[in-house]
């Protein structure tokens, strides 16, 4: 039996608990199953929720016995935190274990762990693409299904811990991704990161104007969702655009230029400005329409944006707004015939 212990009991560490619980149950021969699942959340309150909800076969109340005996260790706890962590857990892990991690962040991680992790230990970093609440009652078993898992190992890390790790990506139903470092840095501070300093940018902006008693009566869906991300942790925020400087400037950079050239527009009154507002939302709709409609190989939607279709196919959509629908008709032999007919008449 594999022992796995998850350090960081919030939701991602709890939906990763019941995962691999649900994954090692399904496997059980004789009774005895693959892997023992044990919680430590220095938070009291969130390991008894651990427990309480199934997410550990049994919590850890002392990390550095429970930190002797892992053959897995996975850090599931805010990205600054980690450095700490690695430094209490260092003395305590076997030889040969293997230490991940779920932060948001790769390059400063696994600097982290090179510098304090010891020799004998294989540290893969990992980073799953899939979140809502920051709760531990919001853990999912499926929380991570179809989600792409982003996996980073160290120079010194062994095959055989890679591997390990890509099974426990293949127990949480997750896609693994492999990826560099400081790339996985940069592509995920225009995706993920700049979306929530966009949304707390929005909140901060339209909630510190004068008028904002009376402007919040009037918000709906739209600012609903816009603002959505600014309900998240701001100690999470804070450590993620810290650990990711460099990236998150040059996306907020390439933003202003955005904004700049759309005001410019903006503010012009002739036909080619008017004109150049058309394009700047035609482009963002096509664009979003492209992403939205992105497929997995079974031909499932990637994004999760199934209710945003209408309840025709991804290809019906995609030929309608394309084509105007004729992509559609050509594939309608009824609606071909009835047309050749409606021509002769």
């Amino acid at each position: 039996m594999q022992r796995v212990l998850i350090v960081g009991l919030g939701l991602i560490g709890g939906s990763i608990g019941l995962a691999l619980r649900r994954w090692s149950d399904e496997r059980k021969v004789d009774g005895h199953k693959p892997l023992e699942v044990i919680g430590f959340d220095p938070n009291l309150d969130h390991q008894r929720a651990a427990e309480k909800l199934g997410a550990v076969d049994r919590g850890a109340w002392d990390l550095a016995k429970a930190a002797r005996d892992a053959d897995v260790v996975i850090l599931a706890m805010p990205v600054n935190a980690m450095p700490e962590v690695m430094q209490d857990l260092a003395p305590h892990l076997k030889e040969g274990a293997i230490v991940t991690d779920t932060g948001s962040t790769k390059a400063r991680v696994l600097e982290w762990a090179c510098e304090y992790l010891p020799r004998y230990v294989n540290f893969v970093g990992g980073h799953p693409m899939a979140g809502k609440t920051q709760s531990i009652e919001g853990a999912d078993a499926d929380l991570f299904a179809g989600a792409t898992w982003c996996v980073a190992p160290s120079v010194t890390a062994s095959e055989d811990a890679v591997r390990t790790v890509l099974g426990l990506v293949a127990a949480a139903e997750a896609e693994p991704y492999f990826v560099d470092p400081g790339e996985h840095d940069a592509y995920v501070a225009g995706v993920s990161h700049l979306p929530f300093v966009l949304s707390a940018s929005l909140m901060n902006a339209v909630s510190r104007d004068t008028s904002w008693r009376e402007m919040k009566t009037l918000t709906a869906g739209g600012f609903r969702d816009t603002t959505r991300l600014a309900a998240g942790s701001p100690a999470m925020h804070r450590d993620i655009v810290v650990t990711n400087r460099e990236s998150v400037l040059r996306w907020i950079d390439t933003l202003t230029e955005t904004l700049t050239e759309f005001r410019r527009h903006l503010a012009s009154d002739d036909d080619a400005a008017i004109a150049e507002i058309e394009g700047f939302f035609d482009r963002a709709r096509d664009a979003r329409a492209d992403w939205a409609t992105m497929t997995s190989r079974d031909g499932e939607l990637l994004q999760g944006t199934a209710t945003e279709l209408p309840t025709e196919s991804v290809g019906d959509h995609m030929g309608r707004m394309f084509l105007g629908g004729f992509a559609k008709r050509l594939r309608n032999p009824q609606a071909r015939s009835e047309s050749s007919s409606s021509n002769g008449r």
